[in-house]
């Protein structure tokens, strides 16, 4: 059965720019009252005013979810203005493109905190009302990094990996309650996420997709309920390759960087 957003309110965490922004305004367009969430409040009230043309009700709030106060605080403020939450899409996060040599505890520990504890501990806070309800949907944007295994990835990858297992139990444990859980595994995306400083430059040679694209997909996919999405689909058939023959990809992906490095 299709799921339909229309009516439902929706809260989208990261939603100043990129994924985040492109699947507030389109929740908005498709008839969903969003409640959007980040720290950058000029960029997000761009974004507000944007959803707020489609769904006059949408609002904001402006949160540093690396801090458990502020995700406990966010989650009970939107619970009360919105009435509720249908569907919550855990976006926000942060790269670290790093060579592990070059990677401390320090760092590994603060990326995990904004990619994994923070979205689990929103989705934790705000469960118990779904569950109340009977129905709710959960889609956590992990990336194909989680698959993957990208070099100098090792502590984003981590982070995603984490979420991604975290996801899917969480999916097993929910099965029959009428919530139901969605992993987008984004390849990439057309975002400032490749290009923020204190970050290695990015070493695959891949087009970009544009947010729009991944948008749609990602909508498309919560519509039909799906498990989980890769954009683009493509990527989904490079994962399965590697879950084939692990030890192979590792070595086809050393290959690559020696071969970069050359080339440079």
């Amino acid at each position: 059965m299709a799921y339909d957003v229309a009516g439902r309110r929706a809260l989208v965490t990261g939603a100043s720019s990129g994924i985040g922004a492109g699947l507030a305004e389109a929740l908005a367009k498709a008839g969903a009252t969003v409640g959007i969430v980040a720290r950058r409040e000029k960029r997000l009230a761009e974004v507000l005013e944007r959803c707020r043309a489609h769904a006059p009700e949408s609002r904001m709030w402006v949160a540093d979810l690396a801090d458990p106060k502020a995700v406990e605080t966010m989650a009970e403020a939107a619970t009360r203005e919105l009435g509720g939450v249908d569907v919550l899409v855990n976006n926000a996060g942060i790269p670290k493109r790093r060579h592990v040599t070059a990677l401390d505890a320090a760092t590994v520990d603060a990326v995990m905190n904004i990619n994994y504890s923070s979205p689990v501990r929103l989705t934790l806070a705000l469960l118990p009302q779904m569950l109340e309800r009977g129905e709710g949907r959960i889609v956590n944007v992990s990336s194909v990094a989680a698959t993957l295994s990208p070099p100098g990835e090792a502590a984003y990858a981590a982070t995603k990996g984490a979420l991604t297992v975290f996801s899917e139990s969480m999916a097993v444990d929910l099965w029959d309650t009428g919530v139901k859980v969605m992993v987008v595994y984004p390849g990439v995306v057309d975002t400032e996420l490749f290009t923020l400083p204190d970050n290695d430059p990015f070493v695959a040679q891949v087009e970009s997709i544009p947010v729009d694209e991944a948008v749609a997909a990602i909508l498309a996919a919560l519509a039909a309920d799906a498990a989980q999405v890769y954009v683009p689909k493509w990527f989904g058939d490079i994962a399965s390759g590697k879950a084939a023959n692990v030890e192979a990809f590792l070595a086809g992906t050393a290959e690559y960087v020696r071969q970069q490095q050359t080339a440079t």
